[in-house]
């Protein structure tokens, strides 16, 4: 058997890199809260939009809104942040 055939395979992967406890929140489902309200991590679990311990928020632009909400998370995509400014609230980053 040739020598390369015996010697183990190594190279590159990426689970050093990947964020474990990543939750996503489309605009969409934001609706539930009351207007003029404050939402982070916490109170999107208790609302159960997002499920299990999650260390890293990122609201997605899926969908539309209507109430002036702040809401703090990890990331915003450019969408949700026009969205949600266009309705009279705020997007903190965390």
């Amino acid at each position: 058997m040739p020598l390369y055939r015996k010697i183990p395979r190594r190279g590159f992967n990426n689970t050093r890199f990947q964020r474990s406890n990543t939750g996503w929140v489309n605009i969409g489902e934001l609706e539930c809260f009351e207007n003029k309200a404050s939402v982070d991590s916490k109170q999107l679990q208790q609302a159960g939009l997002i499920r299990g311990n999650v260390d890293y928020v990122k609201v997605l632009g899926n969908g539309e809104i209507t109430k002036a909400l702040t809401i703090e998370a990890h990331a915003f995509s450019g969408s949700a942040k026009t969205k949600i400014e266009a309705a009279g609230g705020k997007a903190i980053l965390v």
